[in-house]
């Protein structure tokens, strides 16, 4: 009797790789884990894993991790622009972001950086991780950029991770599906032949 691969079910090996990313939030590294689940969707939104889709999506995530440490040390340079007021400072920070958001969506015009949620996605985790207290070295944007940015990558691993660890055979390659032709529509009696 042949007992064929077994293969689990994707909700399996994704969870087994999920499991696996909350050792990253533990003292002392206290790493964004939650990039890596904002990235690892993202990676499917694109079609699924590749090479190519893996690579627009840490060049876009690092890009945008980089325009927030641009926004942080900008908003450093300028919060008080307008007075030191709460209200005052709320309206520096909405110029450089205005500014930075801009500058963003203007690269995003560029090939190489055309995955322009992506880099959202960097822009929100780097944020989320400096002024969260997350990171190897918390409350330290080098720390936080360098923690964003390599949570950021690992969602395209662990997206790829969590299809291999369905210990499925590689798919075979599939007969071509037949197209519909022109020649195979019959013309309705108000349509002239062509």
């Amino acid at each position: 009797m042949h007992i064929g691969r077994i293969r689990l079910p994707h909700e399996v090996s994704a969870s087994i790789v999920a499991f696996a990313t909350v050792f990253l939030l533990m003292s002392p590294l206290k790493m964004p884990t939650w990039a890596i689940f904002i990235t690892w969707a993202g990676t499917f939104l694109q079609g699924g894993p590749s090479r190519s889709n893996a690579l627009a999506m840490v060049t876009a995530t690092t890009t945008g991790a980089g325009f927030g440490v641009v926004a942080v040390l900008l908003n450093r340079e300028t919060g008080t622009m307008f007075g030191t007021g709460a209200f005052a400072q709320t309206l520096a920070l909405s110029v450089v972001i205005f500014v930075v958001n801009g500058t963003l969506l203007a690269t995003g015009r560029l090939k190489p950086f055309a995955l322009i949620p992506g880099m959202f996605f960097g822009f929100a985790s780097l944020f989320a991780t400096y002024f969260g207290g997350f990171g190897y070295d918390a409350g330290h944007l080098d720390a936080a950029f360098v923690s964003a940015a390599a949570m950021c990558a690992l969602g395209p691993l662990c997206a790829t991770l969590g299809l291999r660890l369905m210990l499925a055979p590689p798919p075979a390659a599939s007969e071509p599906v037949a197209q519909f032709g022109a020649e195979e529509v019959t013309p309705s009696v108000n349509e002239a032949p062509a």
